[in-house]
């Protein structure tokens, strides 16, 4: 096989430059390497372009199960965060009254997990549902039931694998409460008005003195051993005056759409 002229004059091109290089000293040879390097960098510039196309197109090939579980993991992580925050607010409004009085003890956070609802009881709709955590998973019966939004209910019943809980306004879930702007407390009881309507309930045994309006907010007070202090609860829709004049009553409006509840969290030991 004989070469041709042209590959003659490259060969002899390529030989002249290593023995030029052999020759150079050291730092003179370093920058004529660069400078050859320099000739190929646009090539370089094409080969990492198309290397990073052809990365980002993989992501499009991905299951759709795998991205759908991605989307689903960052959602549970924003909704953890989100309870957190509104934890920390709570908190820090609760070291401002400890400052002013020294009376009240210091609220800590707590172990949840999450659980989805799985379920509601026919015979009672408006008031119930069933969750898919149970026993092995460590919930307890009296586990306070909650979203990002607020106060759900109570576990009443535990299975190994699944457990029912009583929402809010169910005559077996009465909760302690106080009035964020004015720590004036009460208890939650169901709505006599409208038994079948799952967005009020009413708070009652407060003082005819008390100084309510509505829209101020309801959160739970931590008297009684189930429900902690600081869960939203709803916010006051309208006041009236009770028992003669002797006390007042207010309806609240769930701060949770209990009828749209499809993940809960469950307060662990």
């Amino acid at each position: 096989m004989f070469f041709k002229r042209p590959q003659y004059i490259a060969l002899g091109v390529v030989v002249v430059l290593t023995i030029v290089l052999l020759k150079l000293p050291s730092r003179a040879a370093s920058n004529f390497k660069l400078a050859i390097r320099g000739m190929f960098l646009p090539m370089d510039g094409v080969s990492s372009s198309t290397g990073d196309l052809v990365t980002k197109a993989s992501y499009g090939v991905l299951p759709r199960h795998l991205l759908v579980q991605k989307i689903e993991e960052l959602e549970h992580k924003l909704q953890s965060e989100q309870v957190r925050i509104a934890q920390a607010d709570e908190v820090l409004k609760e070291n401002t009254r400890l400052r002013a009085q020294y009376a009240m003890p210091r609220q800590y956070f707590w172990n949840k997990q999450l659980a989805r609802v799985i379920a509601r009881d026919p015979a009672n709709w408006w008031r119930t549902i069933r969750i898919d955590r149970g026993t092995r998973d460590g919930v307890l019966v009296d586990a306070p039931v909650f979203t990002i939004a607020g106060l759900v209910g109570r576990v009443s019943e535990v299975g190994y694998a699944q457990s029912q809980v009583l929402l809010v306004g169910d005559p077996g879930c009465r909760v302690a409460v106080k009035i964020s702007e004015t720590s004036e407390e009460g208890v939650i009881d169901p709505s006599s008005s409208s038994p079948l309507d799952d967005t009020l309930v009413e708070l009652k045994y407060l003082s005819r003195n008390s100084k309510l309006i509505p829209g101020q907010q309801v959160v739970t007070s931590g008297q009684g051993p189930i429900f902690p202090a600081g869960i939203v609860v709803g916010l006051v829709a309208d006041v009236r005056t009770a028992g003669y004049g002797l006390y007042k009553e207010a309806r609240v409006s769930l701060a949770v759409k209990m009828n749209a509840l499809e993940e809960v969290w469950v307060k662990m030991p």
